[in-house]
């Protein structure tokens, strides 16, 4: 209880927590530059990060699944928000390195470090092999959140799974974003790095905060319904090779483990009584088969129409529009004449800024509308289950079903 306390007064204090060094204020209006798209360095302490991450990955993947035990998990938690979290200031490359590796694909002259890749590859296979183990504890976002929970309000099915689609929205929108230099828009907007540094986005802090509240009460708000890498991984943890296991023996069906789910990640049993004639289930596959390409062409269409509207957030469209203007005497202006820059070159990379957003939002739209599409068909399937069990998409691999199951308290 005191770890608890002390937690949630460090997130209360840390909203009005400012810069150590802050950020010089212009009249002019100038905005302090926040992108950098160099490839983040390769050294030693990078290495060492990626070790341990290794290193807690196996921890609670020895727990989860050979042992069946939360306590490895909880001190796999506690390390992760220590190191990763306060000491490394929450910069999990594994999250944010979604925008390098979409970098790196569609621009040949981005590179980014072995290191790097590995921090965004190997959660991934571990998650196809053992499910979502990075999740669990390793990962600092989701560990801070999974230490303050004490209660769980369980969501309806519903809500989950429309809520289930924003992190959906947010990898596209991050990956879109990414490939045209316009921001690194995951690591712009976390919410829980302010909280880790003490200091930063007034803003963000208080969200963080916010997050960090309702994770008392409703387990890993963000992991659930904003974290794009998540959703990334809940793809592969739904194939995974070897899946987590609530208890060896039978299932007695005492809603023990239910209960104490805080993702809502086991489906309870359940009796299918609707029977539908062979005519109506064929109607029902050809009613899907068409709203699955509509959904995709419906999305590709609406995002290609915003496209405009989202290539003036490019700082080079951006500069465009000042030039064109005419304006000569803002400090942005100023900077870019000072560099002798020429208002036609400028047109030009403006231009085919705006062409690369047009372009890569026929494919972001185009998956987000499928992804809608599956969502909704998704709400309209029942299947019959005649005991407890885990979702694994959703499962985060936090162990505490272990300990709620009187199967796993017998011995033999």
């Amino acid at each position: 209880m005191r770890n608890f306390i002390a937690i949630i007064s460090l997130t209360i204090s840390t909203v009005f927590a400012q810069n150590r060094f802050p950020k010089p204020d212009f009249e002019s209006g100038y905005q302090y530059p926040t992108e950098n798209y160099a490839a983040p360095a390769e050294d030693i302490h990078s290495w060492v990060n990626l070790a341990i991450m290794v290193l807690l990955m196996s921890v609670v993947t020895w727990a989860v699944h050979k042992k069946r035990v939360r306590t490895p998990v909880i001190a796999v938690s506690l390390v992760s928000v220590l190191w990763f979290g306060f000491i490394g200031g929450g910069c999990i490359c594994s999250v944010g390195a979604v925008q390098n590796v979409a970098l790196a694909l569609t621009d040949s002259g981005y590179t980014i470090p072995l290191v790097v890749f590995l921090f965004f590859l190997l959660p991934i296979i571990f998650t196809l092999i053992f499910g979502r183990v990075f999740c669990s504890g390793v990962c600092p976002l989701g560990a801070l959140q999974e230490l303050v929970n004490v209660k769980n309000y369980r969501l309806s099915r519903a809500i989950t799974t429309l809520l289930g689609i924003i992190p959906w929205f947010y990898l596209a929108f991050a990956v879109l974003f990414a490939i045209t230099e316009s921001g690194f828009l995951i690591c712009r907007f976390d919410p829980f790095a302010g909280i880790f540094r003490l200091g930063g986005d007034v803003v963000l802090i208080t969200i963080g905060v916010i997050l960090l509240l309702i994770s008392i009460f409703v387990g890993r708000p963000f992991c659930r319904f904003l974290c794009p890498y998540g959703a990334l991984l809940s793809l592969f943890s739904r194939v995974s090779f070897f899946q987590i296991k609530i208890t060896g023996k039978e299932c007695i069906n005492c809603d023990l483990c239910r209960n104490a789910c805080p993702v809502d990640a086991i489906l309870p049993p359940n009796e299918n009584c609707v029977k539908e004639s062979r005519m109506a289930g064929i109607r029902r596959i050809i009613l899907y088969s068409t709203i699955l390409p509509a959904m995709i062409a419906g999305g590709a269409l609406a995002m290609h129409s915003i496209a405009g509207s989202l290539a003036k957030s490019n700082k080079t469209v951006a500069m465009n529009k000042i030039i064109a203007a005419g304006d000569t005497e803002s400090v942005d202006a100023v900077a870019f004449y000072g560099r002798t820059g020429e208002a036609r070159q400028l047109q030009e990379a403006a231009d085919e800024k705006i062409a690369q957003f047009r372009f890569y939002s026929l494919f972001a739209g185009g998956f987000l509308g499928f992804v809608v599409a599956l969502t909704l068909i998704s709400l309209s399937l029942k299947r019959s289950r005649t005991h407890y069990q885990i979702n694994h998409a959703d499962c985060v691999a936090c162990g505490r079903c272990f300990g709620y199951c009187p199967q796993n308290k017998k011995r033999g």
